[in-house]
C-alpha cells in the first residue's frame, strides 16, 4: 500500500520551555501469531513461572514483521490494533523530524506490553504501570535529522481493554519544530554520506564487452567491498560478490581476467574466461609482491620494496626534509618473472626509487623513471626517464634531471610518448599563463613526444581544463582525457596530433573514474553530481551515447529530500568572472530570511559539484541554511592564467573575491539574512577562513579545519610544506621576504580577528602541524576574542574514524547553530561550560 504524507498537528505551549507533537499517523503491520511454549504453566529449574512478556523477546526482527498499513489516529490520538489468536505480535512505526537540536521525551501509551526502538536501538523505558495501561517515557536526543521509531507490540485475546496505542513527542527546545508521521522525507545528513554503497573503481575489458565495477558498502564504520562483472552495453550482471572477483584484473591483451590465489606459502596465477567462467592455473608458484602483467602475457614485472636503513634507531640523522615522512628511506626496484620457466630476474639496483611508467605494446621495452632531489636548486625535484630493452638489457636515456615531469606512457604504436607535466615543463613550451610569471605546477598538461625525431608537442597548451588522467586508445588513436573542467570533472576525446577535442556527453558533473577499452572506442566510468550519488555509465564513442548501467544513487537517496541547486557567477572589480553555485534548504520559502554559509577552498583545486563531500552543500542546506560555494582565483580547471594566480598569493586577491562575492550574493538574494553569514574551509581553505577574518568583520561565525596560521611554520615543518610551497610561494622564503610571511599569516594579524572562530584539528596531522591551530587559539584567547579549539585525538589531516567523523561534523553544525541560528543548545550539550 502506498504510504501517505502526514498532515501534522503541532501543539506549542506558549510561555513554556518546550514544544509538543501528538503523532497522528502510523504504519502498522498485520498481526503475527506467536505461541506460548509447551508446559509454560510449570516452573523452571529456578522455580520461576513463565512470564508472558517474554514473548516480546521473540527473535524475529522488526523487518520481518514490516509495518505496511497506514493507520490514522482518532481525536484522542489513538489507533486501533488487530490481534490474531491467543497471542500475536505487531509492529507500529513512525518517523520523527526535528529542525533543531533538542533533548526531549517520547511518550507511548497502550493497554498491552510493548518495546520501543529508536533507529534500531531498544530504548530504556521509564514505566508507569497500572492494571490496565502501560505508559513509557523515553529520553530522546533529537538531532536535526530523521529518526525512525518502531514499537513491538504484544497483543492478547485475553485483554479486556480495546487494543489502542498513542504516542507523543516533546522537545525541550522551544525553537524546535517537531514533525512526526508515517512518511516523512529525510534530510541529507552525514549519515547518508558515510553509509551506503559507492563505486571505488571501474575497469573495462580490451574489447569493451565486459566491465568490472568495484563497490564499497559502508555501515557505521564497517565496509564490505565486492566486485560486479557486467556486460558493458546493457549492464547485465554476469557475476557478483565472488571472492576471486574482488582482486581480479584484466589481462593486457586477451579478454580474460586474472587473479592470484594463496595457499600457505604458494601463490598461483589464475586466469578466467568471463564468458564461460572457466579457470586456468597458469603458474602455481609466483613470487610475492605487487606486479603488472606484460603485454606478452608471459611475464610479470614486479615492484619490490627494500626497507631503508636506520628506521628503528632512536636518533636519526636527516637526509633532507622529506626524511620526516614515514617510509621515505625505503626503496623500490624492478624484477621480472617468467610464467613459463619460473625464472626470476632483477632488472634494477641501487639507491633510487625505480618505477615502471609504461610497457611497449610488444612487451619488449620498459619506460623507467626515478626522481632526484636537489635541496639547493629550484624546483628541488627532477625526473629521469629511461627506456630499457628487455631482450638486451640496454638502457637509453630519454630525459635527464628534467623538472616538472610527472608520468610517461607509450602511444599505441610505441613510436611516441604521452608525457604528463606542469606548464613550465620542457622550457615552458606549453606555458600559456599570460602575464603571470610562474605557472601552477598542479595544472597538469599533456605533451606528445616523438621518439625518433625528439619533437615535443604541447597539445593541451590552450586547453583550459586541468588534466587528471588520460588513455591513448589503440582503436581510434584518440586520447580520452579525464580533466577538471571549472568546478566539474569531464571526459574529453582529444586528437593527439593537434589537440582538438570534444567533451563526451555523460550526464554527471563529476566523473571520478574511467576505464577505456584498448581495442574499441568504448569506456566505462562512474561519477555523481550535486543531487545524486554514484552512477556508472557505458559510453560508445562511435554512437556518442551514454547508458547508465548501475545506479547506486536510487537506493542511497531513497526518501531523501534534497535542496535545489542554482548557478550564480559574478564579475570581480578587475573583470574576472568568478563562478559558483548555491543550494537552498529542501523546504525553501522565498519569503523567509535564511542564514548563509559560504564555502570555498581557495587553494589550487576547485570546490566541486559533487554530493558526497566532507563539506557537502546539501548537508548544510538540510540544516536550514542557504549555502554558497565559489571558486576564486588560483584554482585549476579555468586555464593556466587563472591557476597561476595561486603562486605567491596566499590569499591575494582570493580573499577579496570571496568577501566581495559574499556581500554581493546577500544583496542580490533577498531571502538571505546578511547579519547571519558563516564561512568554512579546510587545509588551505582553513587558512583562507582565518585570513578572511583578518580582513573583514562581515562574517558572523567561521570554521577552520586544519588551517595554516603561520606560513613559515607550515613551510618548515609540515610533511607537504616544502613541496606545496615550491608552487604556492615559488622562490619566496622567510629570509628573502619576511614581510610576505608575516603579512599573510593569520597569526601575525590575530588582533584584527573579531569573528567567533572555531578551530578544528587532528592532533596527529602530518600535513599542517597542529600547532598552527593551537598558536592562533592562544593568541585569540589573550586578545579576549570568541574562539574555540577542538582537537581530534589520533587523527591526521582528515578525520577518518567513523565516530570521530560524526562528532567532528556535528561540532561544526552546533557551532553554526549557536552563532547563525541563535541556538546554543547543541553546542552546550556537546561542550558544556565548566570552571576548571
Amino acid at each position: 500500500m502506498k504510504r501517505l504524507i502526514m498532515v501534522i498537528s503541532l501543539l506549542v505551549f506558549y510561555g513554556s520551555a518546550f514544544s509538543q507533537t501528538i503523532v497522528r499517523q502510523f504504519l502498522v503491520s498485520a498481526p503475527y501469531k506467536v505461541n506460548m511454549p509447551f508446559m509454560s504453566d510449570s516452573s523452571d529449574v529456578n522455580n520461576k513461572k513463565y512470564d508472558v512478556k517474554n514473548l516480546l523477546q521473540n527473535n524475529m526482527s522488526m523487518n520481518e514483521i514490516p509495518a505496511s498499513v497506514v493507520a490514522e489516529a482518532d481525536e484522542d490520538g489513538k489507533i486501533h490494533l488487530d490481534s490474531e489468536g491467543e497471542y500475536s505480535l505487531s509492529t507500529v512505526s513512525f518517523y520523527i523530524n526535528s529542525d533543531h537540536y533538542s533533548k526531549g521525551k517520547l511518550e507511548v501509551s497502550a493497554p498491552f506490553m510493548f518495546h520501543v526502538y529508536v533507529d534500531g536501538e531498544k530504548m530504556k523505558s521509564e514505566k508507569n504501570v497500572s492494571d490496565t495501561v502501560y505508559a513509557v517515557k523515553n529520553d530522546l536526543e533529537l538531532l536535526p535529522q530523521r529518526c525512525e521509531v518502531q514499537i513491538k507490540c504484544l497483543l492478547s485475546s485475553k485483554d479486556t481493554l480495546e487494543p489502542t496505542l498513542s504516542a507523543m513527542v516533546r522537545a525541550d527546545n522551544k525553537n524546535a519544530v517537531i514533525t512526526a508521521g508515517a512518511d516523512l522525507k529525510m534530510r541529507y545528513t552525514i549519515l547518508n554520506m558515510l553509509n551506503g554503497k559507492s563505486v571505488y573503481d571501474v575497469s573495462m575489458s580490451n574489447n569493451g564487452k565486459y566491465s568490472m565495477i568495484r563497490v564499497s558498502d559502508a555501515k557505521e564504520g564497517n565496509t564490505e567491498r565486492y566486485t560486479m562483472l557486467l556486460e558493458s552495453a546493457n549492464g547485465k550482471l554476469m557475476s557478483g560478490k565472488s571472492d576471486w572477483l574482488k582482486n581480479a584484473h584484466w589481462m593486457p591483451v586477451s579478454n580474460k581476467l586474472y587473479y592470484v590465489t594463496k595457499n600457505n606459502d604458494k601463490r598461483a596465477f589464475v586466469t578466467v574466461d568471463p564468458v564461460t567462467m572457466v579457470k586456468e592455473t597458469v603458474c602455481e608458484n609466483i613470487p610475492d609482491g605487487y606486479f603488472v602483467v606484460s603485454p606478452d602475457e608471459k611475464t610479470l614485472l614486479y615492484s619490490i620494496m627494500e626497507k631503508g636503513p636506520d628506521s628503528d634507531k632512536s636518533l636519526k640523522r636527516f637526509a633532507n626534509h622529506d626524511d620526516i615522512i614515514k617510509g621515505w628511506r625505503n626503496r623500490y626496484n624492478i624484477f621480472k618473472f617468467d610464467l613459463t620457466s619460473g625464472n626470476y630476474e632483477r632488472l634494477t639496483y641501487g639507491n633510487r626509487n625505480m618505477s615502471i611508467s609504461s610497457i611497449s605494446h610488444d612487451g619488449r621495452y620498459l619506460i623507467l623513471t626515478y626522481s632526484v632531489d636537489n635541496d639547493t636548486l629550484y624546483p628541488f625535484s627532477f625526473t629521469n626517464v629511461f627506456i630499457m630493452d628487455l631482450q638486451t638489457s640496454a638502457i637509453d636515456t630519454l630525459f635527464y634531471n628534467e623538472p616538472y615531469l610527472k608520468d610517461v606512457e607509450f602511444s599505441p604504436d610505441d613510436s611516441k610518448l604521452m608525457i604528463f607535466g606542469g606548464p613550465e615543463a620542457f622550457g615552458k613550451i606549453g606555458f600559456d599563463a599570460g602575464d603571470e610569471p610562474v605557472g601552477n605546477d598542479y595544472d597538469t598538461q599533456i605533451f606528445i613526444y616523438d621518439i625518433a625525431n625528439k619533437e615535443i608537442n604541447p597539445i593541451t597548451k590552450h586547453f583550459n581544463p586541468s588534466v587528471g588522467s588520460a588513455v591513448w586508445n589503440g582503436s581510434d588513436n584518440m586520447l580520452y582525457v579525464l580533466a577538471t573542467d571549472k568546478d566539474c570533472q569531464h571526459i574529453f576525446r582529444m586528437n593527439p596530433e593537434n589537440g582538438t577535442y570534444v567533451m563526451l556527453d555523460i550526464p554527471e558533473d563529476m566523473i571520478a573514474r574511467m576505464s577505456v577499452a584498448k581495442n574499441s572506442s568504448e569506456l566505462v566510468c562512474a561519477g555523481q553530481s550535486l543531487t545524486n550519488a554514484d552512477r556508472a555509465y557505458y559510453y560508445n564513442a562511435k554512437k556518442q551515447k551514454a547508458l547508465c548501467i548501475l545506479d547506486l544513487s536510487a537506493e542511497k537517496l531513497k526518501d531523501v529530500e534534497l535542496g535545489e541547486v542554482k548557478d550564480w557567477n559574478f564579475n570581480y572589480t578587475d573583470g574576472t568572472e568568478i563562478t559558483g553555485f548555491y543550494c537552498l534548504p529542501p523546504d525553501f520559502d522565498n519569503s523567509r530570511k535564511y542564514p548563509l554559509i559560504v564555502y570555498y577552498y581557495g587553494g589550487t583545486t576547485p570546490t566541486q559539484r559533487k554530493l558526497e563531500l566532507r563539506y557537502s552543500v546539501q548537508m548544510f542546506a538540510a540544516q536550514g541554511y542557504v549555502v554558497y560555494a565559489l571558486n576564486p582565483s588560483g584554482t585549476v580547471g579555468y586555464g593556466q592564467e587563472f591557476s597561476a594566480r595561486h603562486v605567491n598569493a596566499w590569499g591575494d586577491p582570493t580573499a577579496d573575491e570571496i568577501i566581495y562575492g559574499s556581500k554581493l550574493f546577500c544583496r542580490q538574494h533577498s531571502f538571505v539574512d546578511s547579519t547571519k553569514v558563516g564561512c568554512i574551509g579546510a587545509s588551505y581553505g582553513g587558512f583562507m577562513t582565518q585570513y578572511l577574518q583578518t580582513k573583514t568583520d562581515f562574517f558572523a561565525a567561521a570554521v577552520s579545519h586544519a588551517g595554516i596560521s603561520d606560513l613559515a611554520n607550515y613551510w618548515g615543518i609540515g610533511n607537504w610544506g616544502p613541496g606545496y610551497c615550491s608552487v604556492a610561494n615559488a622562490g619566496t622564503y622567510p629570509w628573502n621576504d619576511p614581510d610576505f610571511f608575516t603579512e599573510h599569516s593569520p597569526l601575525y594579524n590575530a588582533d584584527k580577528i573579531t569573528t567567533p572562530l572555531l578551530l578544528l584539528h587532528g592532533n596527529s596531522d602530518t600535513n599542517v602541524p597542529v600547532g598552527n591551530s593551537i598558536q592562533l587559539y592562544s593568541a585569540l584567547k589573550i586578545l579576549g576574542r570568541p574562539v574555540e579549539l577542538i582537537l581530534v585525538d589520533g587523527e591526521d589531516h582528515h578525520i577518518n574514524k567513523y565516530e570521530n567523523h560524526l562528532q567532528w561534523h556535528r561540532t561544526i553544525l552546533a557551532w553554526f547553530a549557536k552563532w547563525l541560528q541563535d541556538d546554543d543548545s547543541w553546542w552546550q550539550s556537546m561542550y558544556p561550560d565548566r570552571n576548571l
